[in-house]
């Protein structure tokens, strides 16, 4: 018995039509409220399958060599790195809380003395006066200045503290992220078959191992090559600070980091951390050795560069850039992080699609008629 169709009974068009809409508007319901539901996990998640990419060649390595398990591998590097990561947050919560300690201490004793401007500062374009007049009345009565601009300070002192609690949370959240990407490297081969099966849906089973392999490559160069560079300079940095004694050496060696992320050199801080060094500590072979391993610390980004970030991909700068500030604007401190590999991925996606794109054949050019010239002379009648 053949079924009837719209086509063979035209009264059948409006059931048809209403049943795909109900099935679509089902549909959209079920995707927002499951995106509704996942969405406070969504940026634990996509840190995860970060983390879990990156560290599969490390556990490739692991299991050539010591023959073990994928869970047991997968434990042991998770372990291993928080163990790592623990001792330069340590010291980094350590610094931080020795600053704040002697910033209330040297401002309940009540004996900050603020040197008056020279007369140049008011010569400065556009802020020279005002600037000179502010830095007068620090220099002769910072007490009625500071009260002058409490709200002021109010409001950036609970900005600051703000943004070290989101440092705080991302920290907690990176972790986090760490025991999960332990779960999918246990069951790498798996999900390894399952994001080719989404691609192969995406894109097509011909194209769909190829934008996975891209998108891989993609993932470690921009994780390898950007953070894990930015993290190792601030390693080296934030050591030499805490080592030297510099004030505040927690937060210029979590500036590092952030600045190492954003793709602006670092030297914007180790060379004035140099100057101050120096200034305040004299010429010795302490300072010295403290300044030149500083110096080149703050230009180890430009050898391991084109050693991680140029493995297999080429991503522009800008789009690296683009992605730690907007990923910052949009996430938080974990975004600074994310933003780079997602923005990156996007973009490499899109060239690959352009890049597959057949290029439509030009179409034949056109004649033009020629048109004769009408006879001239005594002939042209």
């Amino acid at each position: 018995m053949e079924t009837a169709s719209p086509a063979q009974h035209p009264w059948l068009w409006p059931r048809t039509l209403l049943d795909v809409l109900l099935r679509a508007g089902l549909l959209a319901i079920l995707a927002v409220a499951c995106y509704r539901v996942f969405q406070p996990f969504l940026d634990l998640m996509v840190w995860a399958v970060i983390l879990a990419v990156t560290l599969n060649p490390l556990q490739g390595w692991v299991r050539r060599h010591l023959h073990w398990r994928e869970g047991h591998i997968a434990t042991l590097i998770v372990v291993l790195i928080i163990l790592v990561l623990l001792v330069p947050v340590y010291f980094i919560a350590m610094s931080i809380a020795g600053s704040a300690h002697d910033a209330l201490e040297v401002a309940r004793s009540g004996n900050v003395h603020v040197p008056p401007p020279s007369d140049a500062v008011r010569d400065w374009p556009i802020v020279g006066e005002r600037l000179h007049a502010l830095w007068t009345q620090a220099a002769s009565d910072l007490t009625s200045l500071a009260r002058k601009f409490a709200p002021q300070l109010r409001t950036i002192s609970f900005a600051l503290l703000g943004k070290l609690a989101g440092v705080a949370l991302g920290l907690l959240l990176f972790f986090a992220a760490l025991a999960i990407a332990a779960i999918f490297l246990a069951y790498a081969e798996a999900s390894t078959r399952a994001a080719e099966r989404i691609a192969a849906r995406l894109f097509g089973a011909d194209r769909g191992h190829r934008f996975a392999v891209l998108c891989t490559a993609t993932i470690r160069a921009v994780a390898q090559g950007v953070v894990g560079i930015a993290f190792i300079q601030m390693l080296l940095v934030g050591v030499a600070f805490v080592l030297m004694g510099v004030p505040a050496a927690g937060l210029l060696a979590l500036l590092v980091l952030l600045l190492g992320i954003m793709q602006v050199p670092a030297t914007l801080v180790t060379v004035p951390v140099i100057i101050y060094v120096f200034a305040t500590k004299g010429f010795d072979v302490a300072t010295i050795v403290f300044g030149i391993y500083v110096f080149l610390a703050g230009l180890v980004d430009n050898v391991l560069k084109p050693l991680l970030l140029g493995r297999g991909v080429e991503v522009p700068m800008p789009v690296v850039l683009i992605g730690a500030l907007g990923g910052m604007v949009t996430m938080g401190i974990v975004g600074l992080f994310i933003g780079p590999v997602l923005l990156a991925v996007g973009y490499q996606l899109f060239w690959a699609w352009v890049d597959a794109m057949p290029p439509e054949p030009l179409p034949p050019p056109v004649a033009e008629p020629v048109v004769q010239a009408p006879p001239s002379g005594p002939d042209a009648r």
